[in-house]
């Protein structure tokens, strides 16, 4: 183990290809994302990891974009059972009925326009700060939108991946 490296990303680097598989897919449903990370193991530092996580991000097609939003419920809606979903949206938990109706409406919205849920980094996030990107957002065109969605997924890979390499071996 380096000086730089935690006993998560040292139990990463080490878990067999199907387990770091399932593990990168809890962070992001990206097929082609995972396959690239796992070709890069092992990493060194976790910056190595965040790094290599961003350029697989910035090569992902249209499809694999999807295919990684898929794995994300809408904001006000996290997985039923999910904490890592209700975690993130944890600015929405105390949100009035009036704003969560709100957030319903725009996210139909915001679907119907671009096909796809509204993606945000919400961590940290209040319930008003959110509705109010939605209703920034949803004015933008399709390809600007994309990318925005691609930033939004590098951001909630890296959070996602840090608490993966925090982690301490699982009993």
């Amino acid at each position: 183990m380096t000086p730089t490296s935690t006993p998560g990303l040292t139990r990463f680097n080490a878990l067999e290809e199907h387990a770091a598989r399932t593990a990168l897919h809890e962070a992001c449903a990206s097929t082609a994302w995972a396959k690239r990370l796992l070709a890069a193991r092992p990493y060194a530092t976790a910056e190595d990891l965040y790094t290599a996580s961003d350029a697989a991000m910035a090569e992902l097609t249209a499809e694999d974009l999807a295919q990684a939003m898929a794995g994300h419920p809408p904001i006000g809606r996290p997985k039923p059972g999910d904490p890592t979903s209700a975690r993130e949206q944890r600015g929405m938990a105390g949100a009035s009925d009036a704003l969560k109706a709100e957030m319903l409406e725009l996210n139909l919205a915001y679907q119907e326009r671009f096909g796809h849920v509204f993606l945000i980094c919400a961590t940290g996030l209040t319930g008003e700060q959110m509705r109010d990107a939605v209703r920034e957002r949803i004015g933008n065109t399709p390809e600007r939108e994309r990318e925005i969605v691609r930033t939004e997924l590098g951001k909630i890979n890296r959070i996602r991946l840090a608490r993966l390499v925090a982690e301490e071996a699982r009993p």
